[in-house]
């Protein structure tokens, strides 16, 4: 039986559909992941499910208990962790409480309420209540909260901790219908792993929303995608909408693949057959009684005869043309959206020459003891309390992944190859004229008034206005997003932003600061392709597990403020 069963879900926020007519249903044991791109409504799909808005239109069915858990958890400060633990376990606590007392009356004769003792225990049993308190300990432990005091107001947590416990506190109670929004925010890779196995071993349904692809590799057994494909109902109608796949994130990965090729020969097929229609109409339509006009008194009774019958097979040839066309319209199958590309934006690789003497320069001066083919030198380099490189060559053929914890001086690296964080000691050189693309984690817009389209167009030459064209061509952006303030685009078109930025520099070196943060799976895909065929120098701090479990260079740590080449 299904757990959750949401149907033909309809919503619109000012105006803007948000979700239209979106159905699935999760049963017990199933793990349903839902992707999809910036701004098409998962979260607003996990606030209809768990019945905190209501949809314009369409139903929500739940059986049995709910656990939600939201990007930014709703915790009472005044309360304490041990409190908060007492209230998830308080439903436990309650079903003991009544089947002890179910049992003492049982004890005493009173069979009346067997039945109820019989309910209260598969509640109990079903939902693993014998072991709460331990797992309670447990998931403080797995999600990096076992010194955390319990007396502990949670009003002094971090954000970071407050989002772990509330967590915990969804995992404490085991409901039957366990909904998750980016769950594996603020989790390190110990903490992912023990979430993807508390999940795995959950009784319940899970619906979560996570732009993390290796997490849902590991725990989903179906995706749900909110992105349109095309599907074809058994009379032959067309749809464009959802679509669910079955198994885990490489199983949706290949699963879409193949629908979008299915989609891209239906239409090139269905184009085909309308372009065909509209040439018999528009030929045939020519023809009918054109060989009989102007000579048909002087024609003889047979050549006439003839005449006709030829009109009459043109004319029903044209009817029938007509008719094909008016069902290809009725079934009209939509152009499939443009994929965003990158190649052509990052195609402007170095010249394959080598670096001439004196080419790397620290102002006008040559540099000595740098190999040549060097874009980017760094020796000695030291920011006090934020990074310290002995050594670091950047060239045509580097790909370097850095990696190391929060705090650690990643960013600040990629700051002071960039050049917007000058070092106190120690030397970085640049070759001449070196093109850099730089996408820093943060603060890439200090202006936030100006429009989308005058950030883009900052400190190139003539009027913003000149570079709308090429901000909505790259396709990252919506066509109402163009004239909106920086300040309130969301962060993932910020990031958005941001990327079109670094790609119009025409970039030689990139450099990658959590390059997969606040976009959509769809467009990180398309992004890392690119990346990888373009050929380019590559320097990325990344924490996504995903990226790093696939990448082909070389890689590098940061441990407490220094980098360590391997």
């Amino acid at each position: 039986m299904s757990l959750l069963s949401v149907r033909a879900v309809s919503i619109a926020y000012a105006g803007r559909r948000v979700l239209d007519g979106v159905s699935y249903d999760a049963a017990a044991g199933e793990r349903l992941g839902i992707v999809g791109e910036n701004g098409v409504g998962k979260s607003t799909l996990l606030r209809l499910s768990a019945g905190v808005e209501r949809p314009d239109s369409g139903t929500v069915e739940r059986h049995g208990s709910l656990g939600y858990l939201t990007q930014e958890p709703d915790l009472p400060d005044g309360d304490t962790v041990d409190g908060a633990i007492d209230a998830a376990l308080a439903e436990f606590r309650e079903l003991e409480r009544r089947m002890r007392a179910a049992e003492a009356k049982l004890a005493d004769g009173d069979q009346s309420v067997l039945d109820e003792y019989g309910d209260l225990l598969a509640e109990f049993e079903h939902r693993d209540g014998w072991s709460a308190d331990a797992r309670a300990a447990r998931a403080l432990a797995g999600l990096g909260l076992a010194e955390v005091a319990g007396d502990r107001p949670l009003g002094t947590l971090s954000g970071g901790q407050r989002s772990r416990l509330a967590l915990a506190l969804a995992l404490v109670r085991a409901p039957d219908v366990l909904l998750l929004d980016e769950p594996t925010n603020h989790l390190d890779d110990d903490a992912i792993a023990f979430l993807e196995e508390a999940l795995r071993a959950h009784r319940g349904a899970v619906v979560t929303v996570s732009h993390d692809r290796a997490f849902l590799d590991g725990v989903a057994t179906s995706i749900l995608d909110l992105d349109p494909v095309l599907t074809v109902d058994r009379d032959g109608t067309p749809h464009v909408g959802p679509a669910r796949y079955t198994g885990t994130y490489t199983d949706y990965l290949a699963g879409k693949a193949a629908a979008r090729a299915r989609w891209e020969q239906a239409y090139a097929t269905w184009s085909d057959e309308v372009d065909a229609a509209r040439a018999v109409v528009k030929q045939d339509a020519r023809r009918v009684g054109h060989d009989g006009r102007g000579r048909r008194d002087n024609d003889k009774f047979v050549v006439h005869f003839l005449s006709q019958k030829v009109d009459a097979a043109v004319s029903r040839r044209v009817r029938d043309a007509e008719n094909r066309l008016r069902r290809l319209e009725e079934q009209r199958i939509p152009k499939p959206p443009r994929l965003l590309t990158f190649d052509a934006a990052l195609a402007s690789s170095p010249s394959k020459g080598s670096r001439r003497a004196g080419d790397l320069a620290v102002g006008m001066g040559p540099v000595p003891d740098v190999p040549d083919g060097v874009l980017i030198a760094v020796r000695d380099v030291k920011v006090p309390g934020r990074i310290t490189a002995r050594a670091l060559d950047v060239t045509r053929d580097t790909r370097l992944m850095i990696t190391g914890r929060n705090g650690s001086g990643k960013s600040s690296l990629l700051s002071v190859l960039a050049g917007a964080l000058e070092p106190a000691t120690g030397e970085v050189l640049r070759s001449r004229r070196l093109r850099i693309g730089w996408l820093p984690q943060t603060g890439s817009f200090p202006d936030p008034s100006l429009t989308a389209v005058q950030a883009f167009a900052a400190g190139r030459p003539g009027p913003a206005d000149e570079y709308q064209a090429e901000l909505a061509g790259l396709g990252l952006l919506p066509g109402p997003a163009l004239a909106t303030p920086v300040g309130a685009l969301s962060v993932g078109q910020q990031r958005r932003l941001a990327l079109a930025r670094m790609l119009v520099t025409r970039p030689q070196v990139l450099l990658l600061d959590e390059p997969t943060n606040h976009l959509s799976l769809g467009l990180v895909e398309e992004l890392e392709a690119a990346v990888d065929a373009a050929g380019l120098a590559v320097v990325v701090v990344t924490h996504d597990r995903w990226a790093r479990r696939r990448w082909q260079g070389e890689r590098a740590e940061v441990v407490h403020n220094e980098l360590m080449l391997g």
